[in-house]
């Protein structure tokens, strides 16, 4: 099968749909952000695989932002880039909690335990440094990315109007969940956001699916005709 941009775009369509079931999925088997979890299998299993939805979610935004690019214009591109950065950190966070917080942890407890409860709202008692502001920044690039990522895509006219109405009530509602709910039930804001995803992915993947369908229709068309006037 010949690798064509079409291909990768529905490739991008799929890894948005991943990144979403995943980010669902791990709301509700996300281990306590505490120092007992880091020596379980759980912990790794969970932020493995929000290292893997990080990843996916950034490639499955590139495909959605490039089959758009010229409709977006700046203001598309403002929220790529913002949104894009949440999951660049969110990759980087979540592989550290993974694979580097459960070695240190015998050695120093305390440092491991407050790390991993940045997003935990745990008051840190050692000093994390320049960390300690990763949940403002990232909370700030994750609501305001996808707004403004999600008008874009209702302005475009390319995709599904309808997820990125699901994908702006997704950050919206985020802020709120925090305000008002304990942190064990805020995950449970992270599902439409999930949603918001899927639909995105299977919104691009249909569309290239239906272009890949149109070209195909129009090259059977043109090779027709020529055989008709040859």
């Amino acid at each position: 099968m010949s690798i064509t941009s079409s291909t990768l775009t529905r490739g991008a369509g799929i890894a948005a749909a991943l990144s979403g079931l995943i980010y669902i999925v791990i709301q509700f088997i996300h281990p306590a952000d505490e120092v007992s979890s880091l020596t379980t299998q759980a912990w790794v299993t969970v932020h493995s695989l929000s290292f893997g939805m990080a990843v996916l979610g950034m490639v499955g935004l590139t495909g959605v932002y490039l089959r758009q690019v010229r409709q977006f214009g700046l203001l598309g591109l403002i929220g790529y880039a913002m949104f894009g950065l949440f999951f660049v950190l969110q990759s980087a966070f979540v592989f550290a909690e993974a694979f580097i917080a459960p070695l240190v942890v015998a050695d120093a407890p305390q440092f491991a335990e407050d790390f991993v409860g940045l997003f935990g709202r745990h008051p840190a008692v050692t000093d994390l440094g320049p960390l300690a502001a990763l949940p403002g920044v990232g909370g700030a690039l994750y609501v305001i990315g996808a707004l403004v990522f999600g008008i874009s895509i209702i302005r475009a006219r390319v995709l599904s109007r309808g997820a990125g109405i699901l994908l702006i009530a997704a950050a919206a509602v985020t802020p709120v969940a925090g305000a008002l709910l304990p942190h064990t039930l805020e995950r449970m804001a992270a599902i439409p956001m999930g949603l918001a995803l899927i639909w995105l992915g299977y919104s691009l993947w249909s569309d290239q699916r239906k272009s890949a369908g149109r070209s195909l229709s129009g090259e059977s068309g043109s090779r027709l005709d020529r055989a008709t006037t040859a």
